[in-house]
């Protein structure tokens, strides 16, 4: 099995390297809308560097802007270390006076946060726009 690093790039002069198989990298690409920051992630938020890697991007957003959006739209699993750390990071973000939303969720992951009851400590949305317009 041949392994090759991935590059996961944010805009805030970072720029992290996963060494893991490609079908497990998670990469995080941002982006402003509006006042807020859009994370676009695609791979899997999963134990070990992903998870690592999503708390220092996700964390470095929140201190950048009032409002990060998760767009979810590209991720094809999440497993309880990605969970815990979703939900650690929202407590942090509100604590602070900051919001976590998220868009994107595929029928599975939406799925998935309904089993765990995490629907109802998220802020989910359809779009991007709609997180955007609605004042937490």
């Amino acid at each position: 099995m041949r392994i090759e690093p991935t590059r996961v790039e944010s805009s805030f002069r970072s720029s992290f390297l996963l060494t893991k198989e490609n079908s497990l990298a998670l990469t995080l690409e941002s982006c402003a809308l509006g006042d807020a920051i859009v994370l676009h992630c695609k791979g899997r938020i999963v134990f070990r560097e992903e998870v690592v890697k999503l708390s220092q991007v996700v964390g470095e957003s929140i201190e950048a802007s009032d409002v990060v959006i998760l767009d979810l739209k590209g991720v094809s699993a999440i497993d309880s270390a990605g969970l815990g750390e979703m939900v650690a990071l929202h407590m942090w973000a509100r604590g602070h006076g900051h919001a976590l939303k998220m868009t994107g969720l595929s029928s599975r992951i939406r799925h998935l946060l309904e089993l765990t009851n995490l629907t109802s400590v998220f802020e989910i949305y359809a779009t991007e726009e709609e997180a955007l317009t609605v004042v937490a």
